[in-house]
């Protein structure tokens, strides 16, 4: 009797190890696939785009986008959605107010 006893807590102790190491494996796999993926988002973001004011290349993450266009900054921005207009206007024949 004693020696079944003893036998059921040694099953007991080697299913709950069995289980604590599935857990930690499963764990590990988990976080492991998640690097993987924020390393692939990460490349992602990291195309490069050109300004449409200057010219000049930035990562697509760090750049601003508008009317279809990508801009370094918001100044570049704004600076290029004014002189869109004004070319806009000039081709609608809009010189302004008239007297």
């Amino acid at each position: 009797m004693n020696l079944l006893i003893i036998r059921l807590i040694i099953f007991a102790v080697l299913f709950l190890a069995g289980l604590k190491l599935y857990r930690m494996y499963r764990e590990w796999k988990l976080d492991r696939e998640e690097l993987l993926e924020d390393d692939r988002d990460a490349s992602r973001g990291n195309r490069m785009v050109r300004c449409a004011w200057c010219r000049v290349h930035v990562p697509e993450n760090e750049a601003q986008r508008a009317t279809g266009e990508w801009f370094c900054s918001s100044a570049h921005r704004d600076r290029y959605l004014q002189e869109q207009e004004q070319r806009d206007a000039q081709e609608n024949g809009d010189s302004g107010p008239r007297a």
